[in-house]
């Protein structure tokens, strides 16, 4: 009692009532400096990656959990732990991102190719009525929204393309064929065969009138 009640009225004697384990490096008390030696020597082990203490039964988890390399299940590489995250969020080669231009997520290994082509593709300004490639299109915004506002700043912006992707033109419907009209050749043969039968027939009644 006379001890702790010294220590608690003399900072400095407090100070050096204090132990640091030599096998986790903690400030223990004095008086339970030993015990604590013995114990944490027994149970403690301490870890080579982060230095902390972890029980030794637990080792072997805290690694797995903590520090062991991690099979990427997209490109089949194994990754350190410390490099997951950069290796999830932008380096994985099979990781999936979305395409500027449509936004369709495919695996970033393709994603240039992809792009290379659906750049090209082209959609109608409502503003100029003209059909620009979307690659294009921030920067052609940008000028001809300019142009419309009537600023004259348009250094900053991109050039439009001279040569535009124009839509077919309409196919027009095609005219209802007219009625065929005969021809004088055919209606002179129908004539004839009229007045050939016309002829017969009197031929006909003649001959019978003379029977009589």
């Amino acid at each position: 009692m006379a001890a702790a009640a010294a220590a608690d009225s003399d900072p400095a004697a407090a100070v050096a009532a204090m132990s640091t384990c030599a096998h986790c490096q903690r400030e223990i008390p004095s008086s339970n400096i030993d015990l604590h030696s013995v114990h944490c020597a027994r149970n403690l082990q301490k870890c080579q990656h982060c230095g902390e203490m972890i029980p030794r039964k637990l080792m072997d988890e805290h690694y797995d959990e903590s520090h062991a390399p991690i099979n990427c299940s997209l490109c089949k590489e194994t990754i350190e732990r410390e490099s997951w995250d950069i290796h999830k969020g932008e380096k994985c080669p099979q990781r999936m991102v979305a395409c500027e231009y449509c936004e369709f997520e495919l695996p970033a290994v393709d994603l240039h190719e992809h792009q290379d082509v659906c750049g090209n593709r082209t959609e109608l300004c409502q503003t100029c009525r003209k059909y620009i490639r979307l690659r294009e299109w921030i920067g052609h915004e940008i000028q001809c929204h300019t142009n419309s506002n009537g600023s004259a700043d348009t250094s900053s912006a991109r050039a439009i393309p001279e040569r535009e992707l124009r839509p077919p033109p309409p196919v027009r419907p095609a005219r209802p064929a007219r009625p065929a009209h005969a021809s004088p050749h055919k209606r002179l043969l129908f004539t004839i065969a009229v007045t050939g039968i016309a002829v017969m027939i009197g031929s006909i009644l003649f001959q019978r009138d003379e029977s009589f």
